[in-house]
């Protein structure tokens, strides 16, 4: 070693790894024993099956080895027979005491009836003590319960034998307030303080004694309200006290069952108080219930229950001066009254010194209080937005009196409603006002903004205005709305627009008792999106709403003008040219679509319209071809020139149907023609398309129906023009080699063809002898059989010759 390494550096060397890399080491290990012991377990229980599989005489051996057996896995576990066999057993003893009690006590004197009473609860009772100490804790719970049930029947024999003449409901207050004393004594004893039943029992039984005091003096509703409140109230107490556990699941159940009753009947009386003498009691007992409530979240800040308890005091709150305050004013005024209790929980909310759980609680019961005083105002709405739909079986039946008999003809106007237009817009500016946080201040505004257009929609009909000032009103909240969605973006704009075809549909009923007012109306609102829809966010919604005004102001026109429904359809089908020039203006727009599906729609509305008078519907039928084909010039909308089509056909009937043409031809030729001419401009540009694809549906449309009428004519014109022109289409068939002019034309002329020579077929069968059919049948048979294989050459030749041609 050399001189320069000094001791104390030879006392810091060692061996050992550092902790870290030690560390890892042990887990390696400990993972390799973990493996290796898996796999001994999986060789061990295969070895257990295949001899469980393997019979002991063919072994022998293994003969003088104990045979190797697996235990079922049992089904129930030792704690739980145990404690069925407990709980059967305190039942069935429970059973016979009541049994004794019952039955056989009548028929011992009172001092045996005092021993057997005192010796069997105090040796029920005292029973658990020892169990304890022996560590049977199961089977000293269920001698506690069987001990409790006994003092449960030693109060009722008591009353039976010796109180019989107290009253009944008296003695049961008094009675559960003793056992839920003594149970609570016995629960906290030293010995018995590990039993986990009494302090639940005492708490139960302690949920009586004041409602049944209550009952026993007659004290009235206001009474009984308030021992169910003030039992609520120590239940609470004591869910504060208590951290856990049955007793405390106990009291938590109690106090909402009894404050959810106290809660329930002080409402009750709130609403049926006749005076304010009758209400204020009422409030003071819901005003009671609040303080439970608040004061529990209070104590339990961090607790799940914490909130909801929070917004149940500040709604109990609200109900109580809201019922002192309806008992003084009239009752239209009970719901502002209630909404202005309720706004005044926002002053809790803003108190800093309140937990956070109690101020958001106060904010949500505010919340609930403004939303119920808005779910009031909804009739006044629906009225006003859907009562005019009434009218629409009696259009321009006359200007109504005022706004009110304008929209509520008939249906009922909701009655004690002055206030509504006080209720939203308070609630509207509460939502702008009083919410300041960011992420909820945007929705608010929106909220508010609705508010103050359902305002500014009921007030004329609140007020009973003008039918003109309610029209105009209407007007120009519709007017503000679209510049809204001109100036604003998002979902403010959305919520703008919306709000704009509500108001114009309502509008439009409105304006429908008065003809001027109709045609003013239409003409204005037609304006409006019109001009809205130059903001291109906006116009895929208003371009279409202007179309749709722009058609009922012509239809309106056309009425107000004594035109028959026919000759209205003209001018609204000059809308429908309209969305198509817009359309085709608009280009690859947003707008583009709807404005062409609400073109279409109002075409077809114009055809409706037109349906009883078929010339003018034949030119109806026209013009939409027209519209159609114009539309299909466009380079992406080809495909609506089969529509385009249709249309010319369907108007070419229609007018021959006017003229009383029973040709079939005249209806088919204007089909065939076309099509057969789409067909050779189809095969131009693809010469491998089928003379099926081509030419088969127009040559389908004219051959069919004439071979039908001709087979049903009498006379020879229309059969021999019908065979000449399949026989010039088979030529032609034959000519460029196309199996679809060729089977059709053929088909065709070889079916009038039989058709002109049936009557002669039939001359020379009925001259025939009888035997002559079945004699030549036989000829041709015998015939076909020595020609049988060429004749079958043949037919492939033709199929094979068929199949060559397109």
């Amino acid at each position: 070693m050399p001189c320069r390494v000094t001791r104390t550096t030879l006392r810091s060397m060692t061996h050992l790894p550092p902790p870290a890399e030690e560390l890892r080491l042990l887990d390696t290990e400990l993972r390799q024993l973990d493996a290796r012991r898996a796999q001994l377990l999986t060789r061990r229980a295969w070895l257990v099956a295949a001899l469980q599989q393997t019979q002991q005489q063919s072994r022998p051996w293994a003969s003088a080895r104990p045979p190797i057996t697996v235990s079922p896995r049992p089904e129930t576990a030792a704690p739980s027979v145990q404690n069925v066999l407990l709980v059967l057993g305190g039942v069935l003893l429970t059973l016979a005491a009541a049994v004794f009690t019952l039955v056989s006590w009548g028929q011992m004197g009172i001092t045996g009836r005092a021993l057997v009473l005192g010796a069997v609860t105090l040796a029920t009772l005292a029973a658990p003590v020892a169990l304890l100490k022996r560590g049977l804790r199961s089977t000293a719970e269920s001698v506690a319960g069987l001990g409790l049930a006994l003092t449960v029947l030693d109060a009722y024999a008591l009353h039976a034998a010796a109180l019989s003449g107290t009253d009944g409901t008296w003695y049961a207050a008094a009675a559960s307030a003793v056992l839920a004393v003594a149970w609570s004594a016995y629960g906290l004893l030293p010995v018995t303080a590990a039993l986990r039943l009494p302090l639940p029992c005492a708490l139960a039984a302690a949920q009586f004694p004041l409602v049944l005091w209550a009952l026993s003096a007659d004290a009235g509703a206001y009474a009984i309200t308030a021992a169910l409140l003030v039992t609520a109230g120590l239940d609470a107490v004591t869910v504060v006290r208590l951290t856990a556990g049955a007793p405390r699941i106990t009291a938590v159940v109690g106090a909402y069952g009894m404050g959810g009753w106290g809660v329930l009947g002080a409402g009750w009386l709130s609403l049926t108080a006749g005076g304010p003498g009758d209400a204020s009691r009422a409030g003071a007992l819901l005003l009671l219930a609040a303080a439970i409530a608040l004061g529990t979240a209070r104590q339990e800040p961090g607790r799940k229950h914490a909130l909801g308890l929070a917004i149940v005091s500040g709604l109990l709150v609200v109900a109580a001066l809201g019922g002192v305050a309806r008992s003084v004013v009239p009752s239209q005024w009970a719901v502002p009254a209630h909404l202005a209790a309720g706004v005044a929980l926002l002053g809790a909310v803003r108190a800093e010194r309140l937990p956070d759980a109690m101020r958001r609680g106060f904010a949500w019961a505010c919340g609930a209080v403004q939303a119920l005083a808005v779910l009031w105002t909804l009739p006044v709405v629906a009225v006003v937005l859907l009562g005019p739909a009434v009218r629409l079986d009696r259009v321009w039946s006359g200007a109504p009196a005022d706004a009110r008999a304008a929209v509520a003809a008939g249906v009922p106007w909701p009655p004690d409603t002055a206030p509504a237009p006080l209720v939203l817009v308070a609630v509207a500016a509460v939502l702008a006002l009083a919410v300041r946080a960011q992420e909820w201040r945007g929705r608010a505004r929106l909220g508010a903004a609705g508010l103050l257009w359902a305002t500014a929609l009921i007030l004329p009909a609140v007020f009973e205005a003008p039918y003109a000032t309610g029209l105009l009103v209407l007007g120009v909240v519709t007017a503000v709305a679209l510049y809204a969605c001109r100036v604003t973006e998002g979902a403010t704009q959305v919520t703008a627009l919306v709000l704009a075809l509500v108001t114009a549909a309502g509008l439009i009923l409105v304006a429908l008792a008065s003809q001027s007012a109709t045609l003013v109306v239409l003409s204005a609102l037609t304006a409006l999106f019109a001009a809205a829809s130059w903001r291109a966010g906006v116009a895929p919604f208003t371009a279409p709403a202007a179309l749709v005004h722009a058609a009922a102001l012509a239809a309106a026109s056309g009425a107000a003008a004594d035109w028959p429904p026919a000759r209205t359809a003209l001018p609204v089908l000059a809308v429908a040219g309209a969305a198509a020039l817009l359309a085709a203006r608009l280009g690859a727009s947003r707008a583009t679509v709807p404005v062409e599906a609400v073109g279409a729609g109002v075409g077809l509305f114009a055809v409706a319209l037109a349906v009883t008078d078929p010339p003018m519907l034949a030119l109806v039928l026209a013009l939409c071809g027209v519209i159609a084909a114009g539309t299909a010039l466009r380079e992406e909308r080809r495909p609506v020139g089969y529509p385009a089509t249709a249309l010319f056909v369907l108007a070419a009937w229609v007018r021959l149907a006017a003229w009383d043409v029973g040709t079939p031809e005249a209806y088919t030729l204007p089909v065939t023609v076309p099509a057969l001419l789409v067909g050779v401009l189809r095969r131009r540009r693809d010469p491998q398309a089928s003379s099926w694809t081509a030419y088969g549906a127009g040559l389908t449309v004219t051959l069919l129906p004439s071979l039908v009428t001709a087979w049903a004519d009498p006379y020879w014109p229309r059969p021999l023009l019908l065979g000449g022109a399949a026989l010039l289409v088979t030529l032609l068939g034959a000519r460029h080699h196309l199996q679809a002019p060729l089977v059709l034309g053929g088909s065709a002329l070889a079916l009038v063809t039989l058709h002109e020579l049936a009557p002669y077929v039939v001359q020379v069968t009925g001259a025939l002898p009888r035997w002559a059919p079945p004699a030549l049948a036989g000829l041709l048979l015998l015939a076909l059989g020595a020609t049988y294989e060429q004749r079958i050459r043949d037919v492939r030749r033709v199929r094979e010759a068929l199949g060559r041609m397109d």
